[in-house]
C-alpha cells in the first residue's frame, strides 16, 4: 500500500495521503522534544510525499502548533493539508500555576474548554497566529466526549453548547472559505455517530476505536459514514502503542499498562501475523484503510526515523490470507473489510 497515494476526504474537496502524521506528540507529550528535531520529524514527512498534517491548542498547549508552522510555512501551501481543532482557549498563566497535564515541557498557557460561538471564532483567529497561515485546511472540534469531561452529563452539556454555538462558527469559516473542511476529532465512536447526525460535517477525526484491536466502530458509526459521505482520519492505529511495540511487559493501550486479557489478544494477533512473515505494527496501520469511509491513518510521530517506520510499514505487502486467518480466529470481525493485495 503506497503511503503517499492520495484518497478524496469525504464531502470535502481535499485529498489527503493514506500515511497522515499526528501532532499530539510535537507538543511534548511525555518527553521533551527539542526545536531541531521537531522541525527534522515534519520536514521528513514532507519530504516522504505524505501531505495530511494534523496538530490542535491542546498539544503543548500551543507548543505543536508553533512547530508546525515554523516548519511548513518553508514549504508551498498547496504542498500539504493542515489540521488543527478548537474547543480549547489558552489563557496565560504563571508557569508554577500551570496544569501541565501529560506535557513533559508545552507553553506557559492554561487550556480552557469554550465550545461557545465567539469561542470558536476566537480559537480559530489564534491558531491563524500561531501557525503563521492564512487558512487552515481542516478545522475539527476537539474532545466533546465522556473520555475527556469525565460524566455524560458534561458532554451532553458541552455538544449542545457547540451545537448551538460553535458549529455555527465553523460552519461560517467553512463558508468564506477561512477553512476548507470541518469536522469533530475524539476518542468515541458513539459521540462520532451523535455529532454526524447533528450536524453538515465533512470529516471526523477517530483515535483509536477502529483498530486491528477493535471493530465496534462498524456498528453504527462507520455505517452512517458511509451514507453521509463523511471521510474518516483515523488517529491511534497502535492503541497508544501495543499495536506497534506487541504484548510485552509495560506495552501501552489507551495510554496505560495493557491489562492482561488485551495483552493476550494481541498476543494472538501477532502470532497470526508472524506465520505470515508480516510485521504486526504492518498489519496495524494497513487495516483501517480497508475500510471505504477512511481517508487517512494518522499515527502519533515523535522523530524522522519514526516517519520513515511508518512509511516503511504502510508498503509493507500482506497477503490476503492473514486478514482470513485473523477472521477465521476471531480476532478481527467477519464484516471488516481489509485492504486488497492489490490496493494502491
Amino acid at each position: 500500500m503506497k503511503p503517499q497515494a492520495k484518497r478524496k476526504l469525504g464531502s470535502s474537496p481535499l485529498m489527503v495521503s493514506q500515511l497522515g502524521f499526528g501532532g499530539a506528540p510535537l507538543g511534548d507529550l511525555y518527553n521533551n522534544l527539542t526545536e531541531a528535531d521537531a522541525a527534522a520529524t515534519i520536514r521528513a514527512a514532507h519530504e516522504a510525499g505524505l501531505n495530511l498534517f494534523d496538530t490542535a491548542p491542546f498539544y503543548g498547549y500551543g507548543l505543536s502548533e508553533h512547530r508546525f508552522g515554523h516548519t511548513l510555512r518553508q514549504f508551498p501551501r498547496d504542498s500539504f493539508v493542515l489540521s488543527t481543532k478548537v474547543g480549547r482557549r489558552l489563557e496565560p498563566r504563571a508557569p508554577q500555576d500551570i496544569d501541565r497535564g501529560q506535557w513533559a515541557g508545552g507553553l506557559d498557557f492554561q487550556p480552557v474548554f469554550d465550545y461557545t460561538y465567539d469561542g470558536i471564532m476566537r480559537e480559530a483567529e489564534h491558531s491563524l497566529m500561531r501557525l503563521g497561515m492564512g487558512r487552515i485546511d481542516i478545522l475539527l472540534i476537539h474532545d466533546v466526549d465522556t473520555w475527556t469531561h469525565g460524566t455524560a452529563d458534561k458532554t451532553d452539556s458541552y455538544f449542545r453548547e457547540v451545537m448551538e454555538g460553535g458549529y455555527r462558527a465553523m460552519d461560517r469559516l467553512r463558508g468564506d472559505g477561512t477553512v476548507k473542511a470541518i469536522g469533530v476529532g475524539i476518542n468515541e465512536a458513539d459521540m462520532c455517530a451523535r455529532f454526524a447526525q447533528a450536524g453538515d460535517f465533512d470529516c471526523i477525526l477517530l483515535a483509536g476505536r477502529y483498530t486491528l484491536l477493535e471493530q465496534g466502530a462498524l456498528d453504527t458509526f462507520l455505517p452512517l459514514c458511509g451514507e453521509r459521505n463523511i471521510g474518516i482520519m483515523l488517529g491511534g492505529p497502535f492503541n497508544s502503542g501495543i499495536l506497534a511495540t506487541g504484548p510485552r511487559p509495560g506495552a501501552k493501550y489507551d495510554y496505560a499498562d495493557a491489562p492482561p486479557e488485551i495483552l493476550d489478544r494481541v498476543g494472538r494477533i501477532q502470532a497470526v501475523c508472524q506465520r505470515h512473515h508480516v510485521p504486526l505494527a504492518a498489519a496495524a496501520i494497513q487495516f483501517p484503510l480497508g475500510h471505504p469511509s477512511v481517508s487517512s491513518v494518522i499515527p502519533g510521530t515523535v522523530s524522522a526515523a519514526e516517519v520513515l517506520a511508518n512509511v516503511e510499514l504502510m508498503a509493507n505487502r500482506i497477503p490476503p490470507d492473514l486478514w482470513a486467518e485473523l477472521k477465521q480466529e476471531g480476532l478481527v470481525r467477519e464484516d471488516a473489510p481489509v485492504p486488497s493485495a492489490e490496493a494502491v
